[in-house]
């Protein structure tokens, strides 16, 4: 597990908890043939009216249900939390994601001023946190964020390779050699 420019609040239950519970949101995603991603966000602030490791936003990707190609885990999370706080500044959270945010949705955690980012799988193909785009830490950016990385890693990959693996199999040929048709790109 990599960790870069993080200062974890001492009184906070660990990592690992709350990278499960986006676990489960990821396999909500796949059970709906959705790309398995799901996403955590949690209170940091003992002054709010909620406790400290909260959960305030929970989704999991769901651009194929909503016909939404923005409906991303994070999008979505980032949402809910912003009307749990009454803030669109999410200055005093952490947000949990099984997969490293692709470029729109490291916009979405930079406009939203989130500081914190643990991600257990990197993208090497469309990353918008370290892998390809380092926008979560861009030099040019009004806002920064602390990433964690590889946290239950194996597990988060795990899920990915699983579904995509059952994914090529509908595009194996049949026995009468016609090909099976999935019209969702496989890059997702």
């Amino acid at each position: 597990m990599a960790i870069l420019q993080y200062a974890y609040p001492m009184n906070l239950p660990n990592h690992e908890h709350f990278m499960d519970l986006a676990l489960r949101e990821a396999d909500r995603a796949a059970s709906a043939g959705e790309v398995p991603a799901g996403c955590i966000i949690i209170n940091t602030a003992p002054h709010r009216d909620m406790p400290v490791g909260a959960v305030i936003g929970r989704a999991h990707n769901q651009t194929e249900l909503l016909k939404d190609p923005t409906a991303h885990a994070e999008i979505l999370a980032i949402t809910q939390a912003a009307s749990a706080l009454g803030d669109w500044r999410l200055t005093d959270t952490i947000l949990y994601v099984t997969k490293e945010p692709c470029p729109m949705c490291a916009g979405g955690i930079i406009l939203g001023r989130i500081p914190t980012v643990v991600y257990g799988v990197p993208d090497p193909k469309r990353g918008g946190a370290l892998s390809v785009f380092n926008i979560l830490d861009h030099p040019n950016l009004n806002h920064r964020c602390e990433v964690i990385t590889g946290v239950m890693e194996q597990q988060c990959r795990d899920i990915l390779q699983s579904f995509f693996r059952e994914r090529r199999t509908k595009h194996t040929p049949n026995p009468d050699g016609n090909q099976q048709t999935d019209t969702r790109n496989q890059n997702d």
